[in-house]
Order: C-alpha cells, then structure tokens, then sequence
C-alpha cells in the first residue's frame, strides 16, 4: 500500500471518529423516555405524554384463540413471523423474478415492500390519532416511534439536527434499533448487497406522511445487516430527499441508494400531469397571441386596402388577406381544441370553405359547392392538414373570384386510394387562360405545397370548368 491510499484511509478514519464523536456529545442532551424512545431534549415533553398515551392503548390487550382474534383497546391486530417479511421474502421474490438480474428483482421487491409498509404506516396513524383524539402534527408523529416499538418493528432514535415541522423543510433524521429486518438478515448469519430495513422506512414515512399531511419520503443510509454499525434513516418531501441525501453521503465513495416513492408510477403520473397541464397552459397562452397578432396583420392589410384605389392591387390584398384568414382559421382549428397532434380534415374543409364563401360571395344563393369527404380516417396530422388548407385556400379563392360571375358550382371530393389520398377540388366556370402564366403567385404557392407533401399535382383546364387533382 503506498502512502497516499495510507493517508486516504486515515482521513477517512478520522472522519468517521469525528463523527462519532459529535454523536456521542449529542446523546448527552437526549433523553431516554421508558425504554422505547430517545429523543432529543426539546421533544421531551411531547414524547413522554406519547409513551403515556400509547401504553395505555396496548395495556388494554386480549387474545382469543379460540375465535382467532387478538385486539388492543378493541382493534383487531395480526401477528406475522418478521422473517417471512424481510430475508425470507426477498430470497422467495429473487427466486420469481430470476429472469431479472438480483438488482431488478431486489428493487421490484423492495418496492413492493415499501409501497405496503407505506400504507400500513399511514392508516395505522389515521386510526390511532382519531382513537387518541390527537391534533397536533408534532404529536401525532411523537405516538409513531413509540407505537412502533410497541409493535415490534423497532425502537427509535431521533437525532437533535431534525426538523419535524410542515413544509418543504420537513427533515427528519433517525436511529432504528434492533430493526426486525435488519435482525433477520443477521440471525441467517447473511450480510446484505444493501440496506435492508425497507419496511421500516415505509412504515414511518407513511405515519409521519399522515401526521403532517404531505408527502414524505425515508431512506436507510446505514444498515447493520449491510455491515454497518447501526441502521440510519433521513425522512423529507420526495423532491428533496436527494439533496439530503448528498449531503449524508459527501464523506463516502461510491455511495448510491435508491430513493423509495410511494406508488412511485402514481407519483411519476402526477408530476407528468402538472408538467402537461402547465404545458398546455403555456400553449393556449401563445395560441392566443399568434391569434391575436394574426388579427391584427389581416386587420392592417385590410385597412391598406381601402387606400388604393388600383383593382389589381386590391386584388392582390384580398388574396394576403385570405391566406392570412386561412392560417389564423387553421391555427384557431388545432391549438384551440383539446388535442393539438391532430385535426379533422372534413371540418377543417367545410369550415375554410364556408368561410372564404362568405368573404367572396356574400350572402348569394347563386354559388353552390359541396365537400364530399370518402376517406376512413378522417384525422390528418397538423404537418399535412395544414399544407392541403392552404392549398385548398389558393383553389377556392381563385374560383370564387372569378368563376362565378353568373353563379356556378364549386366541389371538393377527397377518396383513399391503395396508396393513399386523392384530393380533387374544382368548379365548372369557363376555366382560365394564363394557367401556366410565368409569375403567378397563386400557382407557384399550389405547387411549393404539394412539393412539401410530396404530393402529385395535375391540373385539367377548359372551357367546362378549372379541376385540380392532388395524389398524396
């Protein structure tokens, strides 16, 4: 060994009988209260109205073998061999899941054991604090140590740097004594992979959960079964346990510890659904403002357009002011309904052409269309529904303007084909001359369009009619 690993070891030994140091001038101030818990010198008063209180709830005690019933103060309890809960469980659960590795399968079962225990504590706690007409937070929490020594679980240590009080600065540190889980493992002569005291952490994180009513969390740091010297807990909110926990575990190398949740893929789900429902706040806060600014462009552009006095000018305005009606019209479509990943074409359609018939037509019986939609899925993703919207914006606008100065027909027909979509949308006006006429912005956006969805485009022009049909 060379003198820096030599050194390395000192420091560490240093540190740890430094700590055991502080402990043990800590334990001066603390209080022993009847054999069942110790406690620092503030919580003494609490705690020995708790040991009165609970005593006097167990001293009330009958068994009935007969009737196979075993009550305290007339509830019914159960006794359970602790083994067949902690080493003996956990080599039976090994056992079903090895097709897991040993870590997977130990953290399936440790979870299952601490969601469990997690639950037990808490309506232990809920039934004990109505039976013994408890109020206080504080006093709640006093009767959990010594009804779990009570009980059997263990006898309980709290440590003077605790800070057991509502909030997110809940911080919780203690001794489990003589815990039945570490216990069992020892008696096997068996030393752990990790710490085991699983149950243990559940059980009083779900009494104290239910004293302070907010969620709490507890991890074991130290465990005798894993070959320390005693079995060590912190207990805080769950989104704060970690950085409790690097601040226990800065001295030590290599230390991880799985951080137990209560029905953690619940508690997972929750956050996820505030993280979403924030989400779609901001999301319908910036719909509202695309909406607004759209409004106020196709408002603008409307304004300019009373200025000229040029026809052909004006027309061009009309033609912005359609395309920006038509983005604002798909925009109000998929960000004000409640899924935003999909929108229904068929109404999308017949909204779009509604609404540029008002515009162009006005209140006129003369000017008919119809939109037959034959497809099976009539739900089209925003990245296609909104190119075709546009498109069809380019289609009905021009035959709308200009098709139908005796009045006329307009349809759109949409049907599925082995390899997707046809899109066919016309009028039977007496069609247009400059179709391919250099320039056209119209034209060139029809085309830029069905390039970005990589859809086929051929146009049929003649003196029947103008028809546009779209493969996609």
């Amino acid at each position: 060994m060379d003198t820096s690993e030599e050194i390395e070891k000192l420091k560490s030994k240093i540190d740890q009988l430094t700590l055991e140091n502080e402990n043990l001038r800590k334990r001066v101030a603390f209080h022993h209260i009847d054999g069942t818990v110790i406690v620092p010198e503030q919580f003494k008063e609490i705690f020995e109205q708790a040991e009165k209180n609970v005593r006097s709830y167990f001293s009330d005690a009958k068994r009935n073998p007969a009737s196979g019933e075993i009550t305290i103060s007339g509830e019914r309890y159960v006794l359970i061999r602790s083994a067949s809960l902690s080493y003996e469980f956990m080599e039976v659960f090994k056992e079903l899941y090895s097709n897991r590795t040993k870590e997977e399968a130990a953290r399936i079962g440790n979870n299952f054991l601490f969601d469990i225990a997690h639950v037990i504590g808490r309506e232990d706690a809920k039934a004990f604090h109505q039976k013994m007409n408890l109020k206080e937070a504080v006093q709640k929490l006093a009767a959990g140590p010594v009804h779990f020594a009570f009980t059997g679980w263990a006898s309980v240590e709290i440590l003077p740097e605790s800070n057991p009080s509502p909030g997110q600065d809940f911080y919780l540190k203690f001794y489990h004594h003589n815990s039945f889980e570490a216990q069992s493992w020892i008696n096997q002569e068996k030393k752990a992979d990790a710490p085991v005291c699983i149950m243990n952490s559940g059980y009083s994180s779900g009494w104290c959960e239910e004293s302070f009513g907010m969620p709490l969390t507890a991890v074991e740091i130290e465990c005798e079964a894993h070959g320390g010297k005693r079995c060590a807990f912190i207990m805080a909110p769950p989104d704060r346990i970690k950085e409790y926990l690097d601040k226990e575990t800065a001295f030590k190398k290599n230390s991880t510890y799985d951080v137990p949740v209560f029905f953690e893929r619940k508690y997972t789900e929750d956050k996820l659904k505030d993280s979403l429902k924030q989400k779609e706040i901001l999301l319908q806060e910036v719909h509202h403002r695309v909406k607004n600014n759209l409004q106020v462009i196709s408002s603008l552009l409307n304004l300019q357009k009373q200025t000229i006095e040029d026809e052909f000018a004006k027309s061009e305005f009309d033609k912005s002011i359609s395309r920006v009606n038509t983005i604002a019209l798909v925009q109000d479509m998929i960000y004000g309904a409640s899924d935003v990943s999909s929108i229904n074409i068929e109404k999308f359609f017949s909204k779009l052409l509604k609404s540029l018939y008002t515009i162009y037509s006005g209140n006129e019986d003369s000017v008919k269309f119809v939109v037959e939609i034959d497809i099976e899925q009539v739900i089209f993703d925003p990245n296609l529904a909104i190119p075709l919207g546009l498109i069809l914006n380019e289609i009905a606008c021009n035959s709308f303007k200009y098709a139908f100065k005796n009045g006329g027909f307009f349809y759109l027909k949409m049907n599925q084909t082995d390899s997707g979509y046809t899109l066919i949308a016309g009028d039977n006006g007496p069609g247009i001359s400059n179709i391919n006429e250099e320039g056209s912005l119209g034209m060139s956006l029809i085309s830029i369009l069905c390039e970005q969805i990589e859809a086929e485009l051929v146009i049929n022009n003649s003196d029947k009619g103008l028809e546009y049909v779209i493969a996609f």
